[in-house]
């Protein structure tokens, strides 16, 4: 018997499951599973390492390609520590928003994805529609790639894949890549008194924090690319949030650690950042290693993701601003999983309903008429396939 739900009870649904990223989400992937077996759907799933978490993706209609992807990710931030007035895992209607952990990002846009199933059975779509769920966004994009891979191997190829980050339903053409770099300084501890003998892992790290002014003081000189010049900031940045080291003001560090990060708009080159960088420690490395044998410098990429490249004529952004009659310059500075489908071959274009200012925010909400106004986009998306 098909479940008959609206979009706004199956966000209901969804938004129960408390899919924070440090856990599992296989409860709110096993009632997707059983809503779209409930149409006669079949879903597959992607397992994480752990077979904690899961991925899930399924075609819906034909299995032939040209179709469209509708992709969302099910996991959520954390709320601790955070001051909700309302049930974060529950939605609350009040003053034309709907209020809940995952209203904005994304439980909403994966309610509206899979409230188009059942449209697009009745309609009869003679292309498919996929809806592709990952985990772990918010973590790093982390568990978008093995599911892409997968339906790359078992779907017939679509034609766009729309990623339905909250744009307040403009077309999203652009964003940054990113990349994170975890750096460990490692240092020989003497007692302060005998400071030229030991080598400080702390003061060492400051040689690295200071490469990372001069290198951002450098890319803000330069003449930004066509692309980059449409973002804000227009040019790539290099950042370090928190750092690590020492055990006492009397000994010079043995260890200092912190994670260094790139964030490179479209239109520049992540590449030549992240070899800089490696130039720069590698000879940092060579000199603390002459100095002592315990100290110098490791370090390693342990986060990555794409950006997401405007694409000429694109099969993505050209539906969707047919469909939203949009045609203006949309770029952001966040991150997505569109930049990852673009990688392995799909054209790709985010938008969906809400605004990112609300996310990850106590009393995290998304207005009422957006949610109604996604709707009816994906109404005239599904349209495009019949």
């Amino acid at each position: 018997m098909p479940m008959t739900l609206t979009a706004f009870e199956i966000m209901e649904k969804l938004i129960a499951f408390p899919t924070v990223s440090r856990d599992s989400n296989l409860p709110l992937i096993d009632w997707v599973e059983e809503y779209l077996a409930s149409h006669g759907v079949s879903a597959r799933r992607v397992y994480d390492d752990t077979g904690l978490k899961a991925a899930l993706y399924a075609n819906v209609g034909p299995e032939v390609e040209g179709g469209i992807v509708l992709s969302g990710h099910t996991d959520v931030v954390p709320v601790d520590g955070q001051d909700w007035t309302f049930d974060p895992f529950a939605v609350t209607a009040k003053d034309g928003r709907y209020y809940g952990r995952g209203t904005c990002d994304m439980k909403g846009f994966d309610a509206l994805a899979l409230a188009m199933v059942p449209v697009a059975i009745a309609k009869g779509v003679k292309r498919p529609l996929q809806i592709a769920l990952s985990y772990d966004e918010e973590v790093g994009c982390i568990g978008a790639p093995p599911m892409i891979d997968d339906m790359v191997a078992h779907l017939p190829r679509a034609a766009a894949a729309i990623i339905g980050e909250p744009s307040m339903l403009r077309p999203v053409t652009g964003h940054n890549a990113s990349t994170i770099h975890a750096i460990h300084v490692h240092g020989f501890e003497v007692h302060s008194s005998k400071l030229p003998q030991g080598v400080s892992a702390i003061h060492e790290a400051g040689r690295i924090l200071n490469w990372v002014n001069e290198r951002n003081a450098m890319i803000m000189a330069e003449t930004p690319s066509a692309i980059a010049a449409t973002f804000d900031p227009p040019h790539t940045t290099v950042h370090v949030g928190m750092i690590s080291g020492g055990t006492a003001h009397n000994i010079t560090a043995k260890d200092c650690t912190f994670k260094l990060g790139f964030r490179v708009p479209a239109g520049d080159d992540m590449e030549r950042h992240t070899k800089a960088l490696d130039d720069f420690l590698t000879t940092l490395d060579a000199d603390l290693r002459a100095r002592h044998p315990q100290a110098g410098v490791t370090w390693a990429c342990n986060l990555g993701v794409p950006a997401l490249q405007p694409e000429a004529d694109g099969v993505a952004e050209t539906l969707i601003r047919r469909i939203t009659g949009d045609n203006g310059t949309h770029v952001v500075t966040y991150g997505t999983e569109a930049g990852q489908f673009q990688e392995r071959g799909y054209s790709a274009v985010v938008c969906g309903p809400g605004d990112i200012a609300q996310a990850h925010q106590p009393d995290e909400w998304i207005a009422i008429d957006q949610f109604e106004a996604g709707e009816a986009m994906l109404r005239r998306v599904v349209d495009t396939l019949v």
